[in-house]
């Protein structure tokens, strides 16, 4: 297949600059694009390849730098090129049709109009299934669940009873949702296991990454809010609260009974510990421990958390401690002269 510059520009609301009728037969990365290709540009980071890349034409923002090949200038360069990916690189994956006959349906589970069950997939009794909703293989779903519409369940995901997934979810493979929150209390140096009877729920358009893990409430609800993004590899603890449009970057750990607010991101290999609050719209880096609850809109780093400023700054300090180690050793060098030339100036006398 192959389209103008021009026409991708309409199909993308995107303004050509240079020559619109030339004909772009594929889309690839800025660094791998071939003759003919289309590529993007969004991070400054690598705008040197603007002026490498094989690439016919560049997707790009208007404060971008310019370059001698026609570009199509949009507010959103990324959104825009994942538009253009699905126009030359068609979606090939396979997903499931129907009942497979090794699925192990229970008693009184509703599927919605073209559900489409994997193989050797477990749904357990009083279960529900919305409208289109994709389950591959060897997923397990507990009794009572519901899961909404258009939901797309990766191979091996364990979904636990009485946990409530809302419409257009992903959760991709190996994830756990509803799992045992970590609960116990100690008599005698015994650890005795706190039952945890309570559940999770996740908003509508939720995505959930690879072997991720959501613990359910030991009472009420854990809670992931509408919208929001959780990579691969995070532990969400019990009772929990996500709420609507966060980040939760890779290997993140969020102890139990914390709330985190709107639109907030947490970085990777960041952790939480419990019973705090994180407000709308706050941002916490990579590695960051946090032990105090965060202010909204605010940005914090390092460990234990900091304003991230106030971290900048300490990182700073730290890296100059040989240079102020060596300017101690020699002040301290001059002050025992000094002291000595004073003492046989004193015994002179």
């Amino acid at each position: 297949m192959q389209k103008t510059l021009n026409e991708i520009a309409k199909i993308i609301g995107g303004q050509v600059i240079g020559n619109g009728e030339i004909l772009i037969t594929g889309a690839s990365g800025i660094r791998e694009a071939a003759e003919g290709e289309i590529t993007f540009l969004a991070n400054p980071k690598y705008s040197s390849f603007m002026h490498k890349t094989r690439a016919a034409a560049i997707v790009t923002s208007a404060d971008a730098q310019r370059t001698t090949k026609p570009i199509i200038l949009t507010e959103n360069p990324s959104l825009a090129f994942a538009k253009i990916i699905s126009l030359f690189i068609p979606d090939e994956t396979g997903y499931p049709k129907g009942i497979d006959y090794t699925a192990v349906i229970g008693k009184n589970v509703v599927l919605g109009k073209d559900a489409a069950i994997g193989p050797y997939t477990v749904i357990e009794d009083n279960a529900v299934i919305g409208d289109n909703t994709v389950i591959y293989a060897g997923c397990f779903i507990g009794q009572h669940t519901k899961i909404g519409n258009q939901a797309l369940i990766y191979p091996h995901v364990s979904i636990r009873e009485r946990v409530t997934i809302g419409s257009r979810v992903i959760i991709h493979s190996g994830a756990v949702i509803g799992s045992d929150g970590f609960g116990f209390v100690t008599i005698k140096g015994l650890y005795h296991k706190i039952p945890q009877v309570g559940t999770v729920e996740i908003g509508d358009d939720v995505e959930i990454g690879a072997n991720v893990t959501i613990d359910r409430a030991r009472f009420g609800k854990t809670v992931i809010g509408r919208g929001t993004k959780i990579d691969n590899l995070v532990q969400i603890g019990h009772n929990v609260v996500i709420g609507e449009n966060s980040l939760i970057v890779a290997q993140a750990g969020v102890a139990g009974s914390t709330i985190v607010g709107n639109n907030v991101t947490l970085g990777g290999q960041s952790g939480l510990v419990g019973h705090i609050t994180v407000g709308d719209n706050a941002i916490v880096t990579g590695q960051t421990g946090v032990a105090k609850s965060v202010p909204s809109g605010t940005m914090v780093s390092g460990y234990p958390a900091r304003p991230f400023m106030t971290t900048q700054r300490v990182n700073a300090s730290l890296q100059n401690l040989p240079k102020l180690f060596n300017s101690v050793k020699e002040l301290k060098k001059k002050i025992e002269e000094l002291e000595a030339r004073l003492k046989a100036s004193y015994n002179e006398k």
